[in-house]
């Protein structure tokens, strides 16, 4: 099976910065071909993308955090990493790491809560 680790949650003042990892193991073998992605959750909202890598390296941003956040992959070592700067309280949510896979199946990590404080 696929299993999905995030890492780096924390707690952070506004204006701060914090760096987010997933790490990727089990029955992923070609790490390299798969979409990822950053999803959040705040309380009480519906879980949002927030940012999308493909396999090659293009990206993708919410409107939201364009300038502020970058998503970037390192396929030898199966991570996927979401450097957070300039951090607002609204970017306080429980952080999730997705891949894409076969046959419209997606696999989940379990989160990292980001909390950012005024």
């Amino acid at each position: 099976q696929v299993h999905l680790v995030e890492s780096g949650g924390g707690l952070v003042q506004a204006g701060g910065s914090l760096r987010l990892s997933c790490a990727a193991s089990g029955s992923v073998f070609i790490f390299k071909v798969y979409t990822m992605g950053w999803y959040r959750q705040a309380p009480g909202k519906q879980r949002e993308l927030v940012a999308t890598i493909i396999s090659g390296g293009s990206t993708s941003y919410a409107d939201s955090v364009k300038g502020r956040f970058t998503i970037s992959r390192d396929d030898a070592k199966k991570m996927v990493d979401l450097q957070m700067n300039s951090l607002k309280p609204e970017d306080t949510a429980v952080y999730y790491c997705k891949l894409s896979g076969y046959r419209g199946v997606d696999y989940w990590g379990k989160g990292t809560l980001v909390t950012v404080s005024s």
